[in-house]
């Protein structure tokens, strides 16, 4: 028999499976359907590293055990390539945005193509294809048309180090989630999506999706809805008012004082007014510059002492029971939180008690009233998010032209759907000019237009799209990638959508699913696409972290690059040593020690040929199968590959015959299609193993020829065992005995006594 030589056989299948178009997607609706889809990557300089390729083992598993159970599968791949990280790493490289994108996806294909994934490469998208993105352009024209998108002047949220503004959802910790920079508010013109328009359907449909709880509290989180009213205090002296929203109306008798945000208009017009009705206008100043590059998360953190400054001169009107208290403006009040202004109630708050035990102001306790009798008196009911309109705008080059023209007679005017794509073009200089303005606008002939609707002379809109636009919607281009006549086939994506299964990190993915999940709702409601929701089924994919513990990266020097392991132990070693490691969801650490399991294990299987005869089966498959299958439906692909290995442990032990042979292949062939499909044609079959039928079993089958058992040493779990009806007490336990996993717990030790119970464990005795 010849040596298990993995680079020649999986190079050969690599070559046979492009050539014959294996994976080649079918648009057979005769079949039921499956979608599964990867959070598709972003193509950085550096490569993959080996813990990139897990969530696309896991989804490659998945497709082929449906491909097997009769389903018609389509799992697409495609390239995030616009935004911040390719531009900041070209830059970085000196290199073209669009050159370091080309050489990163080549490199990247390179490395997914050794690992055996069944991509239908034919369907291959990426956001920078004009042809792509003319599509994310007319979305947003529709928007446009609908009054979803509008333009904005108010305070944003700058970056100093990426030159451009970023949305709420782009800060961690209040900096800069790219380059950790503090960001500063800074008023510019931007382009704003009304996200919030949706934000009630985006909640109300999360319990019609198999998402994990924790995901769908964060979502919950994210859009922040709160219900409460919106109560109106007379400002002394002046005919305005100032709105505060609250959700406990109840308490309005013992308010002592109003907060305003430091970015609350009023603030900003007695600061601008030559005569401002407040006496200390250099006080309030002074603190407006020490708390402006504050983080939100600063102000508001647990535990922080409060920070304020009192509007001398300005008094408001209590509308329960006409008291005048002073304004104050505080850092604990966020003016993209309900109105900007907060009531203060220190006897029944927390952090107003606090803010005015240090400012010395009156803590009042009155007794509550009906809340409902409240807001009937004195505002109205109001529910307010913490979510906000969605800053659409980047002042960067890498990114999709926002597709308007500015027109001084007609104002903005959408670029006619036939003029789509509006290119991006060719320059040679593409760094952030830091005014605020896109590097675009310094390109004459490409800003300077006719307008559409007068014929007079224009101006391009010279701001880009942020990198999340074109992931809005790229699943529903997977379905009809070279359709130039509409976004998606309406009957494709019919039968296509919804996703069934969708696979990726828990980074990012709040914003992504929320910014997607909105696009596809506005798509539906237009009648693009005919459900309401993209994705079916969500599952997060634990990090594989590096040896010393740590995220791999190379700042750290821990990186270790799945092509040294595919060239030193094969890329089934990898794929099944990636989904053996541990639960799917949890992060664990590399071990290259470990990777020598999985690896002795594909030997096992691959010596298995030389036992075939024509015996009678022996072994009772029917528990094997369902575990197999259920567990792999389930990702619980650690437990999956352990069934199988026991069930080889017992086949080395047995005679076996062509039929259990072909059964362990099948079930061992999503795990690792190279090897299955050497062995597949070794005994003779026609055809490719991953088109052949996944085994089946007879229930009632279930009760009578097999079981699973557990094994302990002196009480503790060891290892399972598939043991055949009919077994008898001696045999189980020499079964057990003779387990690699048990032999290093009872070698050198005296066996006391051996305790079994039928069916479920046995537990030896040292």
């Amino acid at each position: 028999m010849e040596k298990y030589d993995h680079n020649k056989i999986e190079s050969r299948w690599q070559k046979e499976w492009a050539e014959k178009g294996i994976y080649k997607t079918k648009e057979d609706n005769g079949k039921p359907k499956c979608y599964v889809l990867d959070m598709f990557p972003y193509p950085s300089g550096d490569g993959l590293h080996v813990g990139h390729p897990k969530g696309y083992i896991a989804t490659d598993v998945y497709s082929r055990y449906k491909q097997m159970s009769g389903f018609n599968i389509l799992h697409p791949m495609g390239w995030d390539a616009f935004g911040l990280p390719a531009e900041n790493y070209a830059i970085k490289n000196k290199i073209h945005p669009r050159l370091a994108v080309e050489k990163n996806i080549k490199r990247f294909k390179e490395q997914l193509s050794i690992i055996g994934f069944n991509y239908d490469w034919s369907r291959e998208i990426n956001t920078t294809d004009p042809k792509y993105y003319k599509w994310t352009q007319w979305i947003f024209l529709k928007m446009l048309e609908k009054g979803l998108a509008y333009q904005s002047n108010e305070p944003v949220n700058w970056c100093p180090s990426c030159q451009t503004v970023l949305a709420n959802e782009d800060l961690e910790g209040g900096k800069c989630e790219r380059c950790d920079s503090e960001v500063e508010k800074k008023p510019l013109r931007q382009w704003v999506l009304k996200i919030t328009d949706y934000a009630d359907r985006m909640l109300e449909d999360l319990d019609k999706l198999d998402w994990p709880r924790s995901i769908k509290e964060s979502q919950k989180n994210w859009i922040g809805r709160s219900e409460g009213a919106e109560i109106e205090f007379a400002i002394v002296g002046q005919e305005k008012k100032i709105k505060v929203f609250t959700t406990r109306a109840d308490t309005l008798f013992g308010v002592t004082y109003v907060v305003l945000a430091p970015e609350h208009p009023f603030v900003a017009e007695q600061i601008r007014n030559p005569k401002p009705q407040i006496r200390n206008k250099s006080e309030v100043e002074k603190y407006l510059n020490e708390t402006k590059n504050k983080t939100e998360i600063e102000r508001t953190a647990e535990g922080k002492e409060k920070t304020g400054v009192i509007l001398e001169g300005v008094m408001v009107t209590n509308p329960a029971n006409n008291e005048q208290i002073p304004v104050w403006v505080a850092d604990y009040a966020l003016a993209n939180y309900g109105t900007g202004a907060v009531m203060a109630v220190p006897a029944h708050d927390e952090r107003d008690f606090a803010f005015a035990e240090k400012y010395h102001l009156p803590i009042i306790d009155r007794s509550l009233v009906d809340k409902n009798e409240i807001t009937e008196k004195f505002g109205k009911a109001k529910v307010t998010y913490k979510l906000r309109d969605w800053v659409f705008s980047r002042q960067r080059y890498w990114g999709e032209p926002i597709p308007v023209i500015h027109c001084e007679k007609c104002g903005v005017v959408p670029v006619p759907e036939k003029d789509l794509p509006v290119r991006l073009p060719e320059v040679e200089h593409y760094e952030p000019t830091g005014t605020g303005e896109s590097p675009l606008a310094d390109i004459v002939e490409w800003v300077n237009v006719s307008c559409p609707k007068c014929g007079g002379a224009a101006k391009r809109e010279a701001n880009t799209m942020p990198q999340w636009a074109g992931s809005c919607w790229y699943y529903l281009r997977d379905i009809d990638p070279k359709n130039n006549e509409a976004l998606v086939d309406k009957q494709k994506d019919k039968y296509w959508s919804p996703v069934n299964f969708y696979v990726g990190g828990a980074e990012h993915a709040t914003r992504h699913l929320i910014y997607a999940r909105f696009w596809h709702k506005f798509l539906f409601d237009i009648g693009v696409v005919n459900y309401p929701e993209p994705f079916t089924r969500l599952q997060n994919v634990g990090l594989i972290m590096a040896e010393d513990g740590r995220k791999m990266s190379k700042r750290y020097g821990n990186i270790i690059n799945p092509d040294d392991v595919v060239a030193n132990y094969g890329a089934d070693t990898l794929r099944v040593y990636e989904m053996f490691m541990g639960p799917f969801d949890q992060a664990i650490a590399w071990s290259t020690e470990s990777i020598i399991g999985p690896r002795r294990f594909l030997e096992k299987v691959w010596k298995l040929q030389g036992k075939i005869s024509d015996v009678k089966s022996s072994f009772a498959w029917p528990v094997t199968i369902k575990k197999v299958s259920e567990d792999i439906e389930a990702m619980k692909f650690n437990t999956a590959i352990s069934t199988l290995m026991i069930a080889v442990g017992i086949l080395e032990k047995e005679k076996i015959n062509k039929t259990d042979y072909e059964i362990l292949l099948k079930l061992l062939a999503p795990f690792a299609p190279h090897l299955t499909e050497e062995l597949w044609l070794t005994l003779g079959n026609q055809g490719s193993i991953h088109e052949s039928a996944w085994p089946e079993y007879e229930e009632g089958e279930l009760e009578k020829k097999e079981g699973i058992i557990i094994v302990q040493v002196n009480g503790v779990k060891r290892d399972l065992m598939i043991i055949a009806t009919g077994k008898t007490k001696e045999e189980i336990e020499k079964m057990a005995l003779q387990s690699h996993k048990i032999a290093k717990w009872v070698e050198g030790k005296k066996i006391k006594k051996v305790i079994q119970v039928k069916g479920k464990l046995i537990n030896i005795v040292v």
